[in-house]
């Protein structure tokens, strides 16, 4: 589809170019029955040369080809009017790269406004309490998270302030969804205070997306989605939606293991290979139930959680279960995983996850 669009915008391109042609005299254009001066006969080759230059920069994904595209949709739609009798049909292809210039602009803005909320997290990050972790500083913890965070790697590495994910993804939006659309998102997470902002781009088909926010910042969550950047399909906040983003900073504590050191964190043993934890901050807690191998790896994560933010929802069970591993800068772990709802009527596998890359601490870009 993509491609088909840039053909569109470079046939679209030279036919403007006929305009300048008959207006200098260059050759006889015979689709063209009214007169052109040379004033807009020039006019007619910025036009050309705006549609042109969108189309490249539209193909390099230039975050601002929508400048350029307003301005040559706007001309040459004037052009058209101008020479409506000759030109009219021109119009079928500017309404198509309006829509989408349109849906570029409302991505930019979308894309900034997150840019600021990552910067607002990050520039509220404590770094003075990055320390060394030691053999002490895990003593007091269940067995089990003590050989997951040894597993892990972290011993004798500071504990991790910001991090930042890069995840490829597929999901599904219902239970009875059939097929699996494709995404890609980016995560920030921070250990003091703590929070996290998640952006994801879904691909529902060829002329449809939406784009999402989940962020979780002084103890409150807020979910917002939109269609092809512009409308809102989803902008929820809540106590309910506070507590499931709790949770949920929760459960990926295993891709920043010095995270689970927080003072916000209190663990309880359950068995030689599992824990509780219980998160409480600003006001707003959350518990979950951590699961490992006989290895230590972390390879569960189950929690109570809302499902929705409306006043009657209920909890479900909701799990997160490992299907790979890898080291990022040195930390093993989890690169692979599934997100699961355990419902009344069956199992809901809505999210298969895989990490691109994961760094620690060099998150402001």
């Amino acid at each position: 589809m993509r491609i088909l669009f840039c053909v569109l915008l470079f046939v679209h391109g030279l036919i403007h170019l006929l305009g300048f042609v008959k207006g200098f005299g260059l050759k006889e254009v015979k689709e063209l029955t009214m007169s052109v001066s040379r004033p807009m006969g020039l006019l007619w080759l910025l036009a050309a040369l705006l549609i042109l230059g969108f189309a490249w920069q539209y193909w390099a994904n230039a975050k601002l080809s929508w400048v350029l595209g307003f301005a040559a949709v706007g001309l040459s739609q004037v052009l058209i009017g101008i020479y409506w009798s000759d030109a009219k049909f021109g119009t079928l292809p500017n309404v198509a790269m309006i829509l989408v210039v349109i849906t570029l602009a409302g991505s930019y803005w979308f894309q900034g406004r997150i840019a600021r909320e990552k910067d607002q997290l990050i520039s509220s990050v404590n770094r003075s309490n990055s320390i060394p972790v030691t053999e002490e500083s895990i003593r007091n913890l269940p067995k089990p998270v003590q050989r997951w965070l040894r597993r892990s790697g972290v011993l004798g590495k500071p504990t991790i302030q910001v991090g930042k994910v890069t995840q490829r993804a597929q999901m599904k939006l219902r239970p009875e969804q059939q097929h699996w659309m494709d995404a890609s998102a980016v995560q920030y997470s921070t250990a003091d205070p703590p929070g996290f902002i998640w952006s994801v781009n879904v691909k529902m088909n060829a002329f449809l997306s939406f784009q999402g926010r989940d962020r979780f910042q002084e103890g409150t969550g807020e979910m917002l989605i939109k269609l092809n950047s512009l409308f809102n399909i989803v902008n929820e906040r809540g106590e309910k939606l506070d507590e499931g983003s709790l949770q949920r900073y929760l459960g990926e504590v295993v891709w920043f293991p010095t995270m689970a050191l927080s003072p916000c964190i209190a663990w309880e043993t359950l068995t030689d290979s599992s824990a509780k934890a219980t998160m409480e901050f600003m006001g707003t807690q959350g518990s979950g139930v951590f699961h490992f191998s006989p290895e230590g790896d972390f390879i569960r994560f189950s929690a109570m959680r809302f499902r929705g933010n409306e006043a009657g929802a209920s909890r479900s069970e909701w799990v997160l279960d490992v299907e790979d591993y890898r080291s990022f800068e040195g930390v093993r772990v989890p690169s692979q995983m599934t997100a699961t709802w355990l419902l009344d009527t069956g199992e809901w596998t809505w999210l298969k996850l895989e990490l691109v890359d994961l760094t620690y601490d060099q998150a402001s870009n």
